[in-house]
């Protein structure tokens, strides 16, 4: 899949991570997860790695749009974190479990970020918020996908500042464009003339014929 949209994202935890939480705007995270959602499913794949606050808010979402979501998304979880599975895992088809490895929590992350960006050719990687796991996912993701478009939405705070300065990223639309949904529309270059498709192999592969057309 080489037009794959990356989703890092998270919401952070003022005990784990107070210095990312200072900075986070839970509701501009809220919005751009949401925002990120209603421009892309039916319309592009997107992959994410499992997160408990994350994945419940994109399957609401994604089951309002009327779209086959469970074909449109993947998700990647390690079994380090068998126990937190959130439910909401089971209404997804393309869940991809990662073995865990030597019990370990970073090597086990390691190996599931590895699989899954080695696994797929991604357009972009948007980072929502998040705490230091966002940063290592983008420092991996940039090792893997060296051409990809990186896009943190610093307006959310968090681990996304970070990934913008790592990254020599200064732009005034990540900090100041609230409007998530116009600005995901022309930063991954999707037309919002372009249908959503039940499942994927529904959608032409000439991006100029998948667009809306009046009827005759």
């Amino acid at each position: 899949m080489s037009d794959a949209i990356f989703l890092s994202a998270g919401v952070p935890d003022p005990k784990r991570g107070a210095v990312y939480a200072a900075t986070a705007n839970t509701v501009a995270i809220n919005s751009a997860v949401s925002a990120l959602i209603h421009v892309t499913i039916g319309r592009r794949p997107l992959i994410w790695g499992g997160h408990p606050a994350i994945t419940p808010m994109i399957m609401t979402m994604a089951q309002a749009i009327g779209v086959n979501y469970g074909r449109w998304v993947q998700l990647y979880q390690s079994r380090y974190f068998e126990d937190q599975f959130p439910e909401d895992n089971d209404q997804f088809q393309n869940v991809f479990y990662i073995d865990a490895i030597e019990n370990d929590r970073e090597k086990s992350l390691f190996t599931m970020r590895e699989r899954m960006f080695s696994e797929h050719e991604f357009a972009a990687a948007v980072f929502i918020g998040g705490m230091e796991g966002i940063i290592d996912e983008f420092e991996l993701f940039k090792k893997f996908q060296p051409t990809a478009k990186i896009i943190p939405i610093t307006s959310t705070g968090g681990a996304a500042i970070e990934v913008a300065k790592r990254n020599q990223i200064s732009n005034d639309d990540f900090l100041n464009d609230l409007d998530y949904v116009s600005l995901f529309h022309r930063y991954l270059e999707i037309s919002t003339r372009e249908e959503r498709f039940i499942n994927p192999e529904d959608q032409p592969s000439i991006v100029e014929q998948r667009f809306w057309q009046p009827p005759k």
